[in-house]
């Protein structure tokens, strides 16, 4: 089972676009894939089946997931709204460097910015006019100037100084797949731009960390609204250590089903 737009669209990914004919078209690391949501099933239309199913995660056992998820009203609306969405397998550079950009930022902009850095610094990939997104070394090489044209403003700095770390080894981004999930997440709280809730969205996105909680305005929001009891106005920190356990092992799924049906549900609002 896979809800393929909402997967695509919830914030964890952000290069995908979809087809006049209903398919998606994106990059899975520098390899083109076409996918389609057919009637919950993934349909790779071009690329390889083994990876786009790596890829899209499709051995989560979502209904185990589900299990796990408290039974309240809040949750049980999310995940009737969601239902299908996956947590992406994304390459850890990749991922880390897209959520550094995503500080104070909506979706659109940072698919903006996203998109940018594809066309300045990626490489081309054969059957697409999509680029890969491009490679610490390539990034380490550029001038906080030339990000700063692709629309990062204050974040240049900060992907500049981490794509030097990494490209040079002194963020072994592969090596810290071995650590905890507190080990982890103290080591990508090292590199500059990148705090706790991005450090809990690259750890959720690309490293599998199903427990991690990234908590932004929104989760924040839902927390504070429909869990949260107490007096003064929680913190981000607070929410994420107090409430990240009612939602199960795999809190980053809840999290995320929480974030697009509040987003998505305030849009529909919207006049």
């Amino acid at each position: 089972m896979i809800n393929l737009r909402a997967t695509l669209e919830c914030g964890q990914v952000f290069h995908w676009r979809e087809r006049t004919d209903g398919a998606w078209e994106g990059l899975i690391g520098e390899h083109r894939a076409v996918v389609r949501d057919s009637d919950g099933r993934l349909e790779v239309l071009d690329g390889d089946k083994d990876t786009a199913a790596e890829y899209f995660a499709l051995d989560h056992d979502l209904e185990e997931i589900y299990a796990g998820f408290p039974r309240d009203a809040t949750m049980l609306a999310a995940l009737d709204f969601c239902r299908g969405l996956r947590i992406i397998r994304q390459p850890d550079w990749e991922c880390l460097a897209t959520f550094i950009t995503s500080s104070m930022k909506q979706v659109t902009h940072i698919r903006q910015m996203s998109q940018a850095l594809r066309a300045r610094f990626g490489r081309a990939v054969r059957g697409t006019d999509q680029r890969a997104y491009p490679d610490a070394a390539a990034l380490a090489s550029a001038t906080e100037a030339d990000l700063r044209a692709c629309g990062l403003g204050y974040r240049a700095k900060h992907l500049l100084a981490t794509a030097r770390r990494v490209a040079s080894g002194q963020a072994d981004l592969a090596g810290w797949r071995r650590l905890d999930d507190e080990g982890l997440r103290e080591a990508l709280c090292t590199l500059p731009g990148v705090g706790r809730k991005v450090a809990n969205c690259v750890m959720l996105f690309g490293y599998e960390r199903l427990a991690a909680f990234p908590v932004d305005t929104w989760v924040a929001r839902i927390m504070r609204n429909h869990y949260w009891r107490g007096g003064r106005k929680p913190t981000p920190l607070a929410i994420e250590r107090r409430l990240a356990g009612r939602f199960g092992p795999q809190a980053g799924y809840a999290q995320q089903y929480l974030f697009h049906h509040a987003r998505m549900t305030k849009r529909r609002e919207r006049p």
